[in-house]
């Protein structure tokens, strides 16, 4: 589970330094592009990208279990991936909400 967990925070760490560009900031490029970065919805693209290929990697091991296809090691480290991959999705979904209900609350 550690493995995995250094994994993941290892992935969060790397998609920050692209979302933070090489010089660390954005000036004098335009809001939509990092200077010799992505944009945020080529970032935003790819990462939901990342996390539908990595459930139906989950999905796929586990059906190879059933068929006794797969190794018990192989079915715990994908269901444990998804599962981490699952809740960073449901907590910054909740993060993003929380957010714009506080943009909600602010005074015209």
């Amino acid at each position: 589970m550690d493995k995995i967990a250094s994994q993941v925070a290892a992935n969060i760490y790397g998609n920050t330094a692209k979302i933070g560009g090489a010089g660390g900031g954005m000036s004098g490029a335009s809001p939509a592009k990092v200077e010799g970065g992505s944009s945020f919805e080529d970032i935003l693209k790819s990462t939901a990208e990342n996390v539908v290929d990595t459930m139906k990697s989950g999905e796929k091991v586990s059906a190879e279990a059933v068929v006794g296809n797969a190794d018990l090691n192989d079915v715990v480290q994908a269901v444990t991936s998804a599962e981490i991959t699952l809740q960073t999705v449901v907590a910054v979904r909740d993060r993003l909400v929380g957010a714009l209900q506080e943009v909600l609350r602010m005074p015209i």
